[in-house]
């Protein structure tokens, strides 16, 4: 009895334990039901399967929808698609439930092994972190490092897309996405696409230049330029992310009426032009992906043979319809200058196809980039280049001659002489080094073999003859080309050539609002998908940029707030020193800038401009003076206001009364009880002006007067000197007494006066007008200036 038990209960252990991995195996191989988590049935289409898929994936993305667990939700719904649009992996689920994640087809497998009845799941010991190997391919084959991406990646971007993974070793939404990674870099790198992987453990620098903050993201780069995938990882999706990343007018669509017009352009863009005829309905991500890399050499057009407008052109050329064709035109636009047609067009074939025929039989030189290639530097004396190149024009009458030129060129069979001509009027500076100095203007056409020397532009070149297309000149070019080739020393001539202009830089408007068109569609794509982290620097440059200008306005619109409040002046900031000048409260003013003062005459022209439309918070300095006093006046009105020019706000002007008499006149009436003016001068016939100085705000229609003051050395102009410096601002007593001040009759004798001490006080009233405590006259509206006084 007591050995029965002891051998049941080893028995009973291994029974329990036998179903216990029973019920794991089956909850693993049945835990993800890929029909229940979309909510379709068995006998569901792919197009009932898609539908369901893309509604739960725009409900359930991340992006969008930030309940807990709605990332673990997404990448269910995206693994469940993959299983059930595949028929062969849904025909596997629904014969045997089994997923890839769960189980193999076969027996054997990395992931795992089935024995004696139950399966073991391998991942369930073995944690793929840090790990490398367990990986579905080696991503170390695409690994990119900050210098590699900078130095190759974004130059080569330029003739081909790049597809980049950002990931990292502790990444578990990374190992859902490798299968589908997988399909789609072996699809992609056949086409021509660029791979790359970052993993943000060792390369945190590019990430961060990338602006890739998370993991796992999938990023393209084209022109240098970076874009973000936004969709669920899926293969379509991926591979119409990479057909989006391209220019959109790479390929242009050709049917009967328009095939005429797209190979006649190739005198325009001096292009060779390729047309792709296929019988699908869309344009070949591989056809697409080569015109983007051969963009700058040749012009692409693709016909649809299914439809029935393109039917003649595929009659005229003899197009088979079971495969796809190629065709290259070149200068002629009836006849292709070579095809190439194939069932399975690899990449390795058309980058060939395309690499021998990138130029025309004759190109014209409309750049420098064409001529180092068509014209290479010598680099071996068995690998010499030879050029003839015909200097011509784009009139009627050298027609004749060019196309003889082509004629000629289009027999040659020697691979070391490239044949191109270049416009005289386009290319001035290159043609006057050929033509040894002749007219150009009215020189014919002349054909000149070259060979440069080296890439600073050193040339050996000969003129061989004036060039009109008949047989004589086609002989003497053969003739000349024979002794070429037996001896190179014919050659007699040397020159450095210049830069060649650039004939399409007119174009790079065009271009430039093709590249804004795309960049906005990627910025409204970006908003839609609520991508803000990667916007954030865009929305920052504008944010920054409307503050600016709001701030600016505002700051102008208040800048002359501060005048409507005039603050009092006090005991302490109008010391003064013994000779007079203003002490340590003076008003700070900016250091002049110029060594000069710059003063403008006030006339009818300049009167809108310098005061009536003067800008607000900006005020004229105007001198008052005659014909006789000019040049004494201002030379003193300079020195006086020197000090002040620093001052962006201030405007200096002079007035001539001789002229404009009747205007101060007028001016005065409007301020004649502010400004104090007695009854002795009011009763003068002709008042003297002359040394007067006038501060006018055009904006506020205010001004501030200042009156000429001597400043002699006796006692009794002292007085006059106090009473007149009142009259032009207030002294200290005057700012205390409300009383207006008393001169004396040697101040109004200002014809007495010796002229230039008219202005030795104004350097204190400039003070007192930039402190604004000099009293102002406020007028309805400034008189006109288009009336000049008659002189007498």
């Amino acid at each position: 009895m007591m050995a029965g038990s002891k051998m049941s209960a080893p028995l009973a252990l291994v029974l329990v334990l036998s179903v216990l991995l029973t019920g794991v195996a089956h909850a693993a191989g049945h835990e993800m039901d890929p029909y229940k988590i979309l909510g379709v049935t068995r006998s569901a289409s792919q197009a009932e399967i898609k539908k369901v898929y893309k509604r739960l994936a725009k409900e359930w993305h991340p992006d969008k929808n930030k309940s807990p667990g709605a990332e673990d939700m997404f990448i269910k719904i995206t693994k469940s698609y993959e299983i059930l649009s595949s028929e062969d992996k849904r025909a596997n689920y629904d014969r045997y439930g089994q997923t890839d994640d769960t189980q193999p087809y076969g027996g054997n497998s990395r992931y795992g092994q089935r024995q004696e009845g139950f399966y073991f799941d391998e991942s369930f010991f073995n944690f793929p972190f840090n790990s490398k190997n367990q990986r579905d391919f080696a991503d170390s084959k695409y690994t990119l490092h900050f210098n590699q991406y900078v130095n190759e990646v974004v130059p080569d971007s330029y003739k081909r897309p790049y597809l980049i993974k950002i990931t990292s070793d502790w990444c578990f939404s990374c190992i859902h996405i490798e299968p589908v990674w997988k399909e789609v870099v072996q699809e992609m790198e056949t086409l021509g696409v660029g791979i790359g992987v970052v993993d943000v453990g060792y390369e945190r620098r590019l990430a961060n230049h990338l602006g890739a903050h998370r993991t796992p993201s999938i990023l393209g780069v084209i022109n240098g330029k970076v874009t973000f995938f936004h969709y669920a990882v899926a293969k379509e999706h991926l591979r119409q992310f990479v057909e989006d990343l391209l220019p959109q007018r790479l390929v242009e669509w050709v049917t009967d009426k328009n095939y005429l017009q797209f190979l006649s352009s190739w005198h325009e863009l001096n292009k060779p032009h390729v047309l792709l005829f296929d019988q699908v309905p869309v344009v070949p991500l591989l056809y697409k992906l080569t015109a983007f890399a051969y963009k700058d050499y040749l012009q692409f057009g693709y016909v649809d043979q299914g439809l029935s407008e393109t039917a003649d052109l595929q009659k005229q050329f003899n197009i088979n319809t079971y495969a796809p064709t190629m065709l290259v035109f070149k200068e002629s636009i009836e006849k292709p200058a070579d095809i190439i047609q194939a069932k399975g067009m690899k990449k390795q074939i058309i980058d060939e196809f395309m690499s021998n025929n990138r130029f025309l039989l004759v190109p014209r030189l409309v750049n420098q980039k064409l001529f180092d290639e068509l014209c290479p530097v010598k680099q071996f004396h068995r690998r010499r280049k030879y050029c003839v190149l015909l200097i011509t024009g784009d009139e009627e009458t050298f027609s004749f001659g060019n196309q003889a030129f082509l004629s000629f060129a289009s027999t040659n069979s020697k691979e070391v002489v490239r044949f191109s001509y270049v416009y005289q009027r386009l290319q001035q500076p290159l043609c006057d080094i050929f033509m040894q100095n002749k007219d150009t203007a009215e020189s014919p056409a002349q054909v000149v073999i070259l060979e440069r020397r080296n890439a600073a532009g050193k040339a050996l070149f000969k003129p061989v003859t004036a060039w009109n297309g008949s047989d004589d000149d086609k002989q003497r070019l053969l003739e000349e080309l024979e002794r070429l080739q037996k001896d190179p020393s014919i050659l007699v001539h040397d020159a450095m050539l210049p830069e060649l202009n650039n004939e399409f830089a007119s174009m790079f408007v065009i271009r430039w609002i093709y590249a804004s068109y795309d960049y906005l569609s990627e910025v409204i794509d970006d908003i839609l998908h609520n991508n803000w982290r990667e916007m954030m620097p865009l929305l920052s440059l504008i944010f920054s940029a409307l503050f600016i200008l709001f701030g600016t306005v505002v700051v102008q619109a208040f800048s002359d707030s501060s005048e409507d409040k005039q603050t009092k002046p006090k005991a302490k900031d109008w010391t003064k020193s013994e000779n007079g000048s203003p002490g340590n409260g003076s008003a700070s003013s900016r250091p002049p800038k110029k060594n000069f003062v710059e003063v403008t005459e006030l006339t009818d022209i300049t009167y809108m401009s310098n005061l009536v439309k003067l800008r607000p918070g900006h005020m004229n300095i105007v001198l008052v003076l005659t014909d006789a006093s000019k040049n004494i006046l201002l030379s003193k009105y300079a020195k006086e206001v020197y000090s002040f020019t620093g001052s962006l706000t201030l405007h200096f002007s002079f007035l001539n009364i001789d002229k404009h008499g009747e205007w101060m006149d007028t001016l005065l009436e409007y301020a004649q009880d502010a400004m104090q003016i007695d009854e002795d001068d009011a009763g003068n016939h002709k008042m003297d002006y002359t040394g007067y100085v006038l501060a006018l705000n055009g904006h506020k229609k205010y001004l501030c007067l200042f009156k000429p003051v001597y400043t002699g050395e006796d006692i009794d102009s002292k007085s006059s000197e106090d009473e007149g410096a009142a009259s032009g601002g207030r002294s200290r007593s005057s700012s205390r007494d409300d009383n207006p001040p008393r001169r004396s009759k040697r101040s109004r004798s200002l014809s007495t006066l010796q002229i230039h001490h008219k202005l030795d006080r104004l350097g204190l009233w400039m003070e007192r007008l930039m402190e604004g405590t000099l009293p102002r006259s406020y007028i309805p509206t400034w008189p006109g200036l288009d009336k000049i006084t008659p002189s007498k």
